[in-house]
């Protein structure tokens, strides 16, 4: 299992030492939760910030869009050339549209779908991306109790098989040690945490405790 603590939960006011010290302690990618108060009822962070996440990240990004108009930010972002950028299938109209603008810029595509939407909508979708992100939670807040979806990770784990055998599975919201065998047992390759580890006195213990 991948780990990809989600910045998020961390202390904003040291951020800079948070992701020094997810990296460290042995962190897979760093998870960048974008959020513009219109798809989600809730603001995050922008280009200037994550910028300066990625010049003390020794891991490469992993940045989940959560807005309305992905194409204007996946420009925003790009330039910072993350590993992933993910956008939600539930906000895009022109969703391979986006999907190619990710990758011309040599980016990973991916696409997330909400707790409600049903795996059968990504069917046109999953042969052009690299990821599929499975919200656990409803997106918007960090510490939100996990979804149990594990039904839904098998039947996306079906259709990638089909489709698209090399796609990824990740999953965001409420991770912990409590689920993780679980969800690694229904197919999930990376798991974003972000109360958890950041709760954690020890870092690398919480992290190492996903790593199954």
């Amino acid at each position: 299992m991948l780990v990809a603590p989600s910045i998020l939960s961390a202390d904003f006011g040291i951020l800079a030492k948070e992701v020094i010290d997810i990296c460290e302690a042995g962190a897979d990618l760093v998870h960048v939760d974008v959020m513009d108060g219109h798809f989600v009822p809730n603001m995050t962070i922008g280009p200037l910030v994550v910028k300066a996440v990625s010049e003390v990240a020794t891991k490469p990004l992993d940045i989940h869009l959560m807005v309305e108009d992905n194409s204007f930010f996946v420009e925003l972002f790009a330039p910072l050339k993350p590993r992933y950028i993910s956008f939600h299938y539930e906000s895009e109209k022109h969703h391979h549209r986006v999907i190619q603008k990710i990758r011309e810029y040599g980016i990973s595509p991916a696409i997330v779908i909400n707790p409600a939407t049903p795996v059968s909508f990504l069917q046109e979708v999953v042969k052009y991306v690299d990821m599929v992100l499975l919200m656990s939670v409803n997106p918007g807040f960090g510490g939100q109790k996990f979804i149990p979806i594990y039904d839904k990770i098998k039947e996306l784990k079906e259709l990638l098989q089909k489709h698209n055998p090399k796609c990824l599975i990740e999953v965001d919201g409420g991770v912990s040690d409590k689920n993780i065998h679980a969800l690694k047992e229904a197919g999930v390759d990376i798991a974003v945490a972000g109360s958890y580890i950041f709760g954690h006195k020890d870092y690398k213990a919480a992290i190492e405790s996903l790593k199954v």
